[in-house]
């Protein structure tokens, strides 16, 4: 590196010089210069305040046609997104292994195909012939998708170049692709990041809706640089066990919507079949009351749904561990609303094991679960069936509160709707629906008081 040269300038009349002197020799002055920091290499190289071109700005009142959403055709995939495609969107789309995630988005771009608009489906995995094969299984062999199986992001993006913009761009997988101006191998985390920009970057330019599959670790999270889901507008998981028959399609992350939202489907031989009415398929084959069996009126998004939450008390010899066990709960905060109901309630969990599960192969996050979990666990613990047709829902602290949750009346409407006719939640909760019996509970003990004294 070059040693930076010294500057002396005058403080009477911006004279400079390189070297220090008593007097300035442009306009006379005695004891005026002062040396001036020397601008290293690296600023002078990398002065950024120059030499670009000027950026348009839009005033956000300004007026103009906001752009439109478009339908998927699937109205629970549209629900998921908040309403539709937006164009120029990226859509992030991860899930597990046989999921349904290609079958979802070719049933998607096959509507759009045939409603006239243009659908892209490139797949880095499959033979073109191949995904011909799974479209004819599904009916859709009829549907004008302009299909590719590719994996350079340079050709892709060539070719997208000598034609019209398509409506919606699907790239199976991201993982798959590669650019010849990355270093690595494909799925590495450069060569992700580097795809995956200049992807976003054609379909923002386009107004065009790209969707970008993304595989998954043993975790469940999506595969690749996190930096991924920040460069996305929206990212998506493809939930559901392979040995049920539904799935759901659960938005994380949307820069056009609501999140939380979810879509529900049914996997059939013809593909996937929307559902829409979820809670009948939660709540299925409950016909007889049984000790252990409590249903939750859930909140995902602004969907109320219905689910069952069974629990299982197995008691042990003295001496023996206990074990817990659950599925589609938080095991932490199932520790937790253990030790509330031993320490405010009085009942003794430590000699039994404990088997948590939430039917259908469902994932709660909703903190309102508390109280319908600690009504199945005190059902089962005493071997006393809850009442029929009632529903749960409510947050347990620590102290053995029962705390208001949101949207009490929508929970309420939909239990209603669907032939309860009980309801027990928080005291403070709004104005009880028609037709339904709603009794307020503040303590924990109450609950248990009002389970264990039912003959």
């Amino acid at each position: 590196m070059a040693k930076p040269k010294r500057r002396y300038v005058c403080q009477a009349c911006g004279g400079v010089t390189t070297r220090w002197q008593g007097q300035c020799a442009d306009c006379g002055e005695w004891n005026t210069l002062a040396e001036e920091a020397p601008q290293t290499v690296f600023s002078s190289k990398h002065d950024l305040s120059s030499g670009g071109r000027p950026i348009l700005f839009t005033p956000l009142d300004a007026p103009g046609e906001l752009p439109k959403r478009r339908a998927s055709g699937l109205a629970e995939f549209d629900r998921a997104l908040g309403g539709g495609l937006v164009p120029g969107s990226a859509i992030l789309l991860g899930g597990d292994p046989g999921i349904g995630k290609s079958t979802l988005l070719l049933q998607a771009a096959a509507h759009i195909a045939n409603s006239g608009s243009t659908a892209v489906y490139v797949s880095g995995e499959e033979a073109a012939g191949q995904v011909r094969l799974r479209a004819e299984r599904l009916g859709l062999s009829k549907a004008p998708i302009q299909l590719a199986s590719a994996t350079s992001v340079r050709d892709i993006l060539t070719t997208l170049g000598m034609m019209e913009a398509p409506t919606l761009l699907v790239i199976d997988s991201i993982q798959t692709m590669h650019s010849d101006t990355i270093e690595g191998a494909p799925g590495t985390v450069s060569q992700v990041r580097g795809c995956a920009f200049e992807l976003i970057r054609y379909a923002k330019e386009n107004d065009v809706t790209l969707i970008l599959v993304g595989h998954v670790t043993k975790d469940g999270n999506i595969a690749g640089p996190r930096v991924l889901e920040h460069m996305v507008d929206v990212v998506m998981s493809f939930e559901g066990e392979r040995s049920h028959q539904y799935r759901i399609l659960r938005s994380l992350k949307n820069r056009f919507g609501p999140v939380d939202e979810i879509g529900v489907f049914a996997m059939e031989g013809a593909g996937l079949a929307e559902v829409g009415n979820p809670s009948m398929l939660f709540l299925s084959g409950r016909e007889d009351a049984m000790a252990g069996s409590a249903v939750f009126a859930a909140m995902e998004g602004t969907r109320p749904v219905l689910i069952e939450i069974q629990a299982l008390i197995v008691r042990l010899q003295s001496g023996a561990t206990p074990r817990r066990a659950v599925v589609g709960w938080d095991s932490g905060r199932m520790a937790m609303l253990l030790a509330v109901l031993e320490a405010r309630c009085g009942l003794n969990f430590s000699s039994a094991e404990v088997y948590l599960n939430v039917a259908g192969g469902y994932r709660l996050a909703d903190p309102a679960a508390d109280l319908a979990v600690a009504a199945a666990l005190v059902s089962a613990l005493g071997d006393r069936p809850l009442q029929k047709n009632t529903v749960w829902f409510g947050e347990v602290s620590l102290a053995g509160e029962i705390r208001p949750v949101a949207h009490s009346s929508i929970r309420q409407r939909e239990s209603a709707k669907l032939g309860f006719g009980r309801a027990y939640g928080p005291v403070a909760t709004a104005k009880p629906e028609k037709g339904l019996e709603f009794t307020g509970l503040s303590m924990l003990p109450n609950l248990v008081d009002r389970i264990l004294a039912d003959a």
